[in-house]
């Protein structure tokens, strides 16, 4: 089984990254929202700590930023009815902290706000995570982990499916040059596809997009506007 993985960060298209080891083998990892934040540039070389699925028709690789992450999606993933998909979604929306606050106060409707996420399945998580509260882990949320990038640490140290984005109908507003702002705009609404927004929810969203913001910015941005409404 792989329990870590460390290479070069070849591509960023989430919910998945494509690490190459030192030995040429390019890995596809799935990254909630959270790690996907806490990436370097690609080119730099980066570190997850993964969960290794292995079935009979396909293997799957999923990465994180902190254990206590991996952790947590591994108790996800036991509940029933709860996948990599769903699992992957609510590290996505909620920290750690964010996610044991849910369930300690039982909030369903907080729930139910996350894509693939409806009614009993949120009262189903809440049912069985509330007698495993005590095994959630507490901190080590990704946005407050050390860098993934070892080139990022060193400066430190010194000082379930992808579907098809809906292009955007309006570029984002100025203030970077137009087709790079336009890119933006299409890699967001990508990101916001494979996450499980419709496009009726995207669209109003890539128009409004700030400018001079990097993609991580931008999907975060995104997400909290969601989340406002």
């Amino acid at each position: 089984m792989i329990a870590t993985l460390t290479g070069t960060l070849r591509e960023k298209t989430p919910p998945t990254v494509l690490i190459e080891t030192p030995g040429g083998v390019g890995f596809e990892v799935w990254v909630p929202m959270s790690t996907f934040y806490t990436l370097p540039a690609t080119g730099e070389t980066v570190r997850l700590v993964t969960h290794h699925v292995v079935r009979d028709d396909e293997q799957q690789l999923f990465g994180f930023a902190t254990r206590a992450e991996r952790d947590a999606f591994r108790l996800l993933i036991r509940i029933n009815g709860v996948g990599p998909r769903i699992a992957l979604a609510l590290l996505s929306h909620l920290t750690l902290s964010e996610l044991k606050g849910a369930v300690a106060e039982q909030q369903s409707a907080r729930l139910v706000k996350i894509p693939g996420i409806g009614k009993k399945t949120a009262e189903r998580l809440l049912l069985e995570l509330k007698d495993k509260l005590a095994l959630l882990p507490f901190g080590g949320d990704a946005a407050s982990a050390p860098p993934t990038s070892t080139t990022a640490k060193t400066r430190a140290q010194k000082g379930d499916v992808k579907g098809e984005a809906p292009t955007p109908e309006t570029p984002p507003p100025n203030g970077r040059d137009a087709e790079t702002r336009w890119q933006l705009a299409r890699d967001v609404a990508a990101a916001l596809v494979a996450l499980g927004y419709s496009e009726a929810q995207i669209a109003p969203l890539v128009a409004e997009l700030p400018s001079d913001l990097t993609l991580s910015e931008a999907i975060k941005w995104a997400l909290q506007r969601i989340a406002s409404r």
